[in-house]
């Protein structure tokens, strides 16, 4: 019996191109992204049908299915049609979010309404956002500065990732670095909020960005989170945002290479480091990691099972570091037993959000006196006493 051919509900699919989507009547439902998607190693994600039902319109059968992606890039990857699933991903959160044709999760509203309020996604005042540096003696930035330092509202706010800026302060001390920040004139980059398809908001975000660094005559920017990398580097130019954009890690690499930057201490550690989506994958970001780490006396650097492009989610990304996610079904657990398998005492890593994911697994799967957390800056540091 011939099987009739499926319709096709074009003006959904017109809309969610509209919505930054153009890949969208690309896929042709081969199901390679599925064996990709990590969400698969913990419950079932069936990124195929959940296109499939978006082109057809049926948002409310979906449901929340699509506020899981992590944006991690895996399957986008390795899709032979070289489809950009997060864009879909994106659009199809954006149709959601403007439009109000299925459901939001409450965390994600809740944490856009912080930022809309406050400027960041914990909901601080803006004049708190240099607090972690009060006591560091930080300059304010200025046109004479070699470069402006960008924390990322998590550190920025966080008290339990705070040290992920402050120990890159001290590393800036140590080599001489003259650097500034702006303090309250920051504002989120924006990254998960285009993610988590709230459009008018990072426009607004980004502006808000621009125009400060603009205005104090910013050119180099170093910044912490890949996150913030990726969407200054990537998405700001499109808005008249074109500044030259650097990893910490590709600056520390360029300062040890340059002879300003001298380790003098031994860690005597084995070392697993994670390549956090956004630095890898999405931005190809792998040496430099490696080569702060590999010039730390004593460290013996270890990979992991799933390293650099095949490297596995934290589960923070897309906005997912707002939500909670059920135990059983973390990504970062799984990260976490895979460096304790390989033999590593310490879980490095270069991006906030695994942090906080990878802090939470080591107290939620009580390793604490099996396995720490360290960000390639603190241990840079170390070395450097």
């Amino acid at each position: 019996m011939a099987v009739e051919p499926l319709n096709v509900d074009m003006e959904t699919a017109d809309l969610i191109e509209e919505a930054g989507g153009e890949a969208f009547t690309l896929c042709y439902q081969c199901g390679v992204c599925i064996s990709a998607c990590p969400w698969n190693l913990v419950r079932k994600f069936d990124i195929r049908r959940m296109i499939h039902q978006a082109r057809l319109g049926l948002f409310d059968v979906v449901g929340e299915d699509w506020w899981f992606c992590t944006t991690c890039r895996a399957c986008a990857q390795r899709c032979p049609h070289e489809v950009e699933i997060i864009n879909i991903m994106r659009a199809l959160r954006r149709i959601t979010v403007e439009l109000g044709v299925g459901p939001v999760p409450d965390p994600i509203k809740a944490t856009m309404s912080r930022i809309l309020a406050a400027g960041n996604p914990l909901g601080e005042p803006s004049e708190k956002r240099g607090g972690w540096a009060k006591d560091l003696d930080v300059d304010t930035f200025t046109e004479a500065k070699e470069l402006l330092y960008f924390s990322c509202c998590v550190p920025a706010y966080d008290p339990k990732v705070r040290r992920v800026a402050r120990s890159l302060v001290g590393i800036f001390k140590k080599a001489q670095v003259d650097f500034g920040i702006l303090g309250s004139l920051e504002s989120c980059c924006g990254e998960s909020v285009r993610k988590a398809g709230n459009e008018d908001l990072f426009q607004r975000l980004a502006k808000s960005n621009i125009d400060a660094f603009k205005e104090h005559g910013v050119s180099k920017v170093v910044v912490s989170s890949p996150h913030c990398y990726h969407t200054f580097k990537n998405e700001y130019p499109e808005l008249g945002g074109d500044f030259e954009i650097i990893h910490y890690t590709q600056y520390l690499a360029g300062l040890i290479k340059e002879g300003r930057l001298h380790f003098n201490k031994e860690l005597n550690k084995k070392v697993a480091y994670h390549d956090p989506c956004y630095l890898g994958r999405h931005n190809s970001i792998y040496d430099e990691p490696r080569a702060v780490l590999g010039g730390i006396p004593g460290v013996q650097l270890i990979e992991l099972p799933n390293c650099r492009e095949n490297s596995l989610c934290c589960g923070g990304g897309g906005g997912r570091i707002w939500t909670e996610t059920e135990k059983g079904e973390r990504f970062s657990d799984l990260r976490l037993e895979q460096a304790i398998e390989v033999g590593a005492e310490i879980l490095a890593t270069s991006c906030p959000y695994c942090i906080l994911n990878f802090d939470d697994s080591v107290l939620t799967m009580d390793k604490a006196d099996v396995i720490e957390i360290k960000e390639i800056s603190e241990l840079a540091l170390e070395a450097l006493q």
